[in-house]
């Protein structure tokens, strides 16, 4: 019974989602025949995919996209890296762990991603000798991170303090507390908010294009300068990452029903 209401309620919200995409589509092809502008959408194909001599080859945007998603991936894990070991040290014993993890959230959250990013970059790579990737890559996790943080943090205090309690009069150690026993248990808060934490990476991802990584958007730039599409290519762009952000959210909407049936 409670299966058929879920189905019944998922079904009404894409009815209500495919209502209110189709008034947005039908307004904006309204708005577009309005103008006095020549629309080229017979173009835009050959900058997604390209066939040459019966092989089928990805064009320019198809490769932007596939550096964005590894860029995206690679900095998200990054970022749980980053935010777990902030997390524990915001909840740790030492004034010195605390203090670090609070210099490091407010240092990073009250600046802007682009000057970080520039920071990294233009100061720090030729010291360090990264390349413009690693940069990248470093910049949205640590940026994330400090976002991520916070939302482990959360979820750890959600936790009743009786759990770890208990836990450790059997014997385990902190470590060991928080892996088999906090953890699990606040996975189930935190991954709401990661999934927002993973979309708008996705998006920010889009800022790396200013140390020219060839990621979606700095393609989708180049092809505009050298087609003057701009219309054409930047909507599709922005159709490529709502594609992208869409498939993510319902990916962890899936996860998100495994838990609660699990539990």
């Amino acid at each position: 019974m409670a299966a058929a209401t879920s189905h019944r309620t998922d079904l009404a919200s894409w009815a209500k989602f495919a209502a209110f995409a189709a008034v947005v589509i039908g307004g904006v092809v309204y708005g577009a025949s309005r103008m006095s502008y020549a629309w080229k959408w017979e173009q835009v194909p050959r900058f997604i995919v390209r066939v040459i001599d019966g092989a089928i080859y990805p064009g320019p945007l198809l490769k932007g996209l596939a550096v964005t998603l590894e860029v995206s991936a690679v900095s998200f894990l990054v970022a749980l890296a980053i935010g777990l070991a902030a997390a524990l040290c915001r909840l740790s014993d030492s004034i010195v762990a605390r203090g670090l993890a609070r210099v490091y959230l407010e240092a990073v959250r009250n600046t802007p991603l682009l000057v970080q990013i520039y920071l990294l970059y233009f100061v720090l790579a030729p010291i360090l000798n990264f390349d413009r990737w690693f940069a990248a890559v470093f910049a949205l996790a640590v940026f994330e991170g400090a976002f991520a943080a916070e939302i482990f943090r959360g979820g750890i205090l959600s936790v009743p303090r009786g759990q770890t309690e208990a836990a450790m009069s059997l014997g385990l150690g902190r470590g060991l507390t928080y892996r088999l026993v906090v953890v699990p248990q606040a996975i189930r808060i935190m991954l709401p908010p990661l999934t927002s934490l993973a979309v708008s990476l996705v998006k920010h991802s889009a800022i790396v294009s200013a140390i020219a990584m060839f990621d979606l958007f700095n393609e989708a730039r180049t092809v505009v300068s050298e087609t003057f599409l701009s219309y054409e290519i930047y909507l599709t762009t922005g159709a490529i990452y709502l594609a992208v952000t869409l498939a993510l959210s319902l990916l962890v909407t899936r996860l998100e029903r495994r838990f609660a049936r699990a539990g």
